[in-house]
């Protein structure tokens, strides 16, 4: 273990590293088997864990980053990228930074997201879209973080870190600023994102101090955190990855992937990616789409 710790090029990560290792890696293992001798089986699990947190730390190391400025677009791309390793056991590590609050601006799906693996179910996310957009019984800004993601493929590590900077509203045309180029929302999106702008800026201005994040989190002056956003998100009903994976899907054959880079904030090699996917697959997603409707 310590072999691997030590292989990491700079100070900060091989601290990481030995606090994932010693706090959680064996820690857990040695919870789990209860007094009992560890087996070589579990030991080289848990070396392969922290092979994978070893693995992207270099790479982010290799991209003139650290875990602390690494933000989610980096993260696709490395998981994107034709040499990436050990991509679910990074997962396991990137999820227990986030815990741990040692990264903040991004977040890692616990299932596989780049390219379907089955058919998208674009009828739950549309059913969704809908009960969000009409029912008022959620709280507002909850509804406007659920769309965020169903229509516009949205992280919650993404959708926390919004201010009321990113929306504008201009001759009438309400806009949202997710990469370089703003998206106009449709209504109801854009009356409950001006709802949340006007409640923000109330709450700052009395506040004084308090930055006016969209969706402020327990601590002054800090955003709500990515683990807290996807446990409000779960409460709605939806499936965070697969969720975000049939948006993605639908979005890629319905844009050129320039132009879903540019305005939803994702690398364009990611973008590529999808549009790959959604052209491969689409034949076979829209054959089990029909097929299902036939049988309701």
């Amino acid at each position: 273990m310590n072999d691997l710790v030590t292989s990491h090029g700079t100070a900060e990560g091989r601290k990481i590293l030995h606090r994932y290792a010693t706090w959680h890696l064996l820690r857990r293992l040695r919870r789990r088997s209860r007094g009992n001798d560890i087996t070589h089986t579990q030991l080289t699990v848990v070396r392969q864990h922290l092979r994978a947190a070893v693995h992207l730390l270099n790479w982010i190391e290799t991209q003139g980053l650290t875990f602390a400025t690494c933000r989610q677009a980096d993260l696709e791309r490395w998981m994107t990228s034709d040499d990436v390793r050990h991509r679910r056991e990074a997962g396991h590590f990137v999820r227990w930074a986030l815990a741990q609050k040692i990264a903040r601006d991004f977040s890692f799906p616990a299932a596989r997201w780049n390219g379907p693996c089955r058919a998208m179910d674009d009828e739950a996310r549309w059913a969704t879209t809908r009960r969000l957009l009409h029912d008022d019984t959620p709280k507002s800004e909850d509804r406007l973080a659920g769309l965020l993601l169903l229509l516009y493929a949205q992280w919650p590590a993404a959708i926390s870190r919004l201010t009321v900077d990113h929306i504008e509203e201009t001759d009438g045309a309400v806009r949202l600023r997710l990469g370089a180029v703003p998206v106009e929302l449709p209504a109801p999106v854009s009356e409950l994102a001006l709802h949340q702008v006007a409640v923000r800026r109330s709450h700052a201005v009395l506040a004084r101090k308090d930055p006016p994040w969209l969706f402020p989190g327990g601590q002054p002056g800090r955003p709500i955190s990515v683990w807290a956003m996807g446990e409000r998100l779960r409460k709605l009903g939806i499936r965070l990855a697969g969720t975000r994976s049939t948006a993605l899907f639908q979005l890629a054959t319905e844009l050129p992937a320039a132009v879903l880079a540019r305005t939803l904030g994702i690398d364009i090699t990611v973008a590529v990616k999808w549009q790959r996917a959604a052209a491969g697959d689409w034949g076979a997603y829209a054959a089990d789409v029909s097929q299902r409707r036939c049988t309701h």
